[in-house]
């Protein structure tokens, strides 16, 4: 049996208390009743129900008096208490019926509930200031689901900046339909409590504010979340959103007590950032025929139609997004978390022509790479808020685009923060002392804010364009002002697309056809960027290859990298064929450039330039593994220059080249001299 020593008198005032009872507790039932850190959290959730019902009905149960303890202590039973607890327990679960199953037990050991009764028994969840029990409990919960790797957590200046962006009004409602622990909505209710002094929070919360989620250990930690912050049941439902929009619709009527029992007229506000990457695809027919982005379209270019065959399967996400829009009113508002794919893999450019029928976009903010890397996916993520507009009549408006570049962060797994510094290294403090985080969501916002005010807004982090610029894609990269010159200054130059003075090689070697055949094959991994050089291979028998393995190189091709995280950067990978790896086969993660009609020296040289390297970057697509499409590469505009400094570079790379050669030659004659 463990031994206790516990005392009955406590003090508390501040919020450090509470949150060191919060640990306190979480560390002795984790050690002592072998429940998991998910499992402990949950009971610990359970108990505050408890606790916030008994305060409410002031009927002063939830407690353990000495002699109860010291019981418990001796003989590991105390039958008053435990009874007590059980029956405060079952009233809880009538009064939150959304909530609790109803064969639903307190997991604890006689001793953890002991502990863990006396622990709050003297703390005031309803009188204590909203500051303090709040802030603890967020400080608490934050921790646990950052152990937990982000199962349920969006970073908190992510959710704190797309409320900015939203700006909700006392008046409106908001619905996070993939609500997880409650942080948008929290986050919307400090927003509007620090901008509208006279909102009631209470008033707020249970008129305003709704949170669907599928996990109902989830959901009830965000019904725990928000009944701390205002003491008012909050509505938020276990169910999955992608279901029956009816029922969703009908689950609010009831907690409205709305007698029509619909809301067709909808929400002001959805924020949301839906599960994406890791659930798989939504298959169920009947689910798939709700939505429009259930059906396959077809299409090309500015032009997409919905056919009438349903897709075999769907990301959730996707569907979230109409989900999204179903929910909302006329001329509401979406803040949404999306992979960087759906801004820009031509795949779903149905999925942007849809949008764009469908509301008018307000602004695209890039996220940084180390954004959810603290939270357990290095995914890149955008933000898209977006105003719905059924009847598509706005197509001159202006798009803000930003990029925020410093989240305030590191991207390791703690997540741990940045503070300002000064040219001496030290770190910058407020007037009242506190270190200043080095991040720009905060200068973003005073930045679309002035957007908003039609102020021209061309700065490091962001500018704007008219949506009849958009050409289909809506990542940030490719409409930077930045890179819009470029493309422009190229033009200007007279500059030609790479399909025009090279072929590219896009039929698989007849090699792969014999199976038994040997064959050196050449990866990404196997060139020295910084030479131009294929320096190593591989051998197998054809059928060993791996599936990527497509394309045979010729002596005097040149062969540029067209996937993989380097494409675009200084470690992209291009080199030029020599006579010792004729008739090797490369991967498709390459494409081969043969049949050239200017100088290959050149070309090989402009292949490593800034100007090809900033349009790989800004025409690449994928959020996990980025590349760039052949319609894409083909259309890369290649600068001529006159014949005389062409033959100039052309001579000068060809020399350093043959230079490189020659000294690999010397180093592998010494080799073998010495053998």
């Amino acid at each position: 049996m463990c031994k206790m020593n516990l005392t009955l008198d406590f003090e508390l005032s501040k919020e450090d208390n509470l949150l060191k009872r919060f640990e306190e507790i979480h560390n002795y039932i984790y050690a002592n009743d072998g429940l998991s850190t998910q499992q402990t959290l949950e009971e610990i959730i359970k108990i505050l129900f408890i606790k916030i019902y008994d305060e409410n009905k002031r009927s002063n149960r939830f407690q353990i008096s000495a002699e109860e303890l010291n019981h418990l202590k001796q003989s590991n039973s105390a039958t008053t208490f435990v009874k007590r607890i059980l029956n405060l327990l079952e009233e809880t679960k009538k009064e939150f019926k959304d909530v609790f199953e109803a064969d639903e037990k307190i997991r604890l050991s006689n001793t953890a509930l002991g502990f863990t009764i006396n622990k709050l028994q003297n703390i005031s969840l309803a009188d204590s200031s909203d500051d303090a029990k709040g802030l603890a409990f967020q400080k608490f919960l934050a921790h646990q689901e950052k152990d937990g790797r982000g199962q349920f957590f969006t970073p908190e200046p992510v959710i704190d900046f797309c409320v900015e962006i939203i700006q909700p009004k006392p008046n409106e409602t908001i619905i996070d339909p993939a609500c997880g622990s409650g942080g948008f909505l929290i986050s919307s209710l400090k927003h509007l409590l620090k901008n509208n002094p006279k909102t009631k929070a209470e008033n707020f919360v249970t008129k305003n504010l709704f949170g669907l989620d599928i996990n109902k250990s989830i959901a009830r930690i965000a019904k725990m979340k928000l009944l701390l912050e205002a003491n008012r049941q909050a509505n938020i439902f276990c169910t999955n959103s992608l279901e029956d929009l009816d029922e969703v619709r009908l689950i609010v009527s009831d907690a409205l007590n709305n007698p029509d029992k619909n809301r067709d007229d909808g929400f002001d506000i959805v924020l949301t950032n839906p599960p994406f990457g890791t659930l798989g695809k939504i298959t169920n027919t009947k689910t798939l025929s709700q939505y429009d982005l259930g059906y396959k379209w077809t299409g090309s270019g500015n032009e997409f139609y919905k056919t009438k065959t349903l897709r075999d399967g769907q990301s959730a996400e996707i569907l979230f997004i109409e989900r999204c829009l179903q929910l909302l009113k006329e001329g509401g508002r979406l803040g949404i978390v999306l992979p960087n794919g759906h801004f820009e893999n031509p795949s779903l450019d149905y999925l942007r022509f849809y949008l764009k029928q469908k509301a008018n976009l307000l602004a695209i903010v890039n996220l940084p790479q180390e954004t959810f890397i603290p939270y357990g996916t290095g995914v890149k993520t955008s933000l898209l808020f977006l105003e719905k507009e059924t009847a598509n009549t706005k197509t001159l408006y202006p798009i803000f685009f930003s990029k925020i570049k410093k989240p305030g962060y590191q991207g390791n797994k703690n997540g741990t923060p940045i503070y300002k510094k000064d040219k001496y290294g030290m770190t910058i403090k407020d007037k009242s002392g506190t270190q200043i985080l080095d991040e720009d969501f905060s200068i973003v916002v005073e930045e679309y804010k002035a957007f908003q005010k039609k102020q021209t807004i061309d700065s490091d982090n962001s500018f704007s364009i008219n949506f009849n610029e958009l050409n289909g894609r809506f990542d940030y990269d490719f409409y930077s002002p930045e890179n819009k010159k470029m493309i422009s200054d190229l033009q200007d130059k007279n500059a030609k697309r790479l399909c025009e003075i090279a072929d590219i090689v896009k039929n698989k070697s007849k090699k792969l056809n014999q199976s038994d055949k040997s064959v050196e094959y050449v990866e990404l991994s196997d060139i020295n960027t910084h030479s131009f050089e294929i320096i190593n291979t591989t051998n197998y028998t054809v059928h060993e290859l791996p599936s990527r393995a497509s394309y045979e190189v010729r002596t005097g091709d040149i062969i540029t990298a067209v996937a993989g995280n380097s494409v675009g950067t200084e470690k992209h990978a291009t080199a030029l064929v020599t006579e010792e790896f004729e008739g090797c086969i490369c991967t498709n993660g390459f494409r081969v450039l043969r049949d050239f009609k200017i100088d290959p020296y050149y070309l090989l040289y402009f292949l490593k330039s800034e100007s090809f390297l900033k349009q790989i970057f800004m025409y690449r697509t994928g959020a996990a593994i980025p590349n760039i499409s052949d319609s894409d590469l083909s259309n890369i505009l290649i600068n001529i220059p006159s014949d005389k400094v062409i033959k100039q570079i052309s001579a000068k790379m060809k020399k350093a080249f043959e230079l490189r050669q020659e000294s690999r030659k010397q180093i592998e004659s010494i080799k073998l001299e010495l053998v």
